[in-house]
């Protein structure tokens, strides 16, 4: 993104863009090849985690007037994208799952971590002058 492009909406946000597009990676290639017997484990929990990143930063876009209420959001969407990595990672080495591209999803959700954080940190200079808890 061009970095003197303004803002108008959650949907501008790279960190943004970069969930929602990992979240349908999941959904279509790495959910559909894991056995019917983790429909109600691991199925339902990488389907959770990797949606809810892109859900909780949009959400929490809405919320950047409060005082925390953005943090708080980027905070719980890394939250997310940990589970997500663990989730990932279990599908790969007890299913063997498309291991390539469960290695390559594990890195990028890694890089979509420490973006979310800088964005965390960024805002927090922006608006309050530094990270508080």
């Amino acid at each position: 993104m061009d970095d003197n492009k303004k803002i108008a909406s959650f949907r501008d946000l790279e960190v943004y863009q970069k969930a929602y597009d990992l979240s349908i990676i999941v959904m279509t290639k790495i959910i559909p090849k894991l056995p019917d017997s983790e429909k109600f484990d691991l199925k339902d929990q990488l389907a959770r985690s990797s949606k809810a990143i892109p859900r909780l930063i949009a959400e929490g876009y809405g919320k950047k007037h409060q005082k925390m209420g953005f943090q708080k959001y980027l905070d719980d969407a890394m939250s997310e994208i940990n589970e997500t990595i663990v989730s990932i990672s279990h599908c790969r080495d007890i299913y063997k799952t498309e291991v390539k591209l469960c290695d390559e999803l594990v890195s990028e959700y890694d890089v979509l971590g420490r973006r979310t954080y800088r964005l965390a940190e960024a805002w927090d200079d922006f608006r309050y002058k530094g990270r508080k808890t």
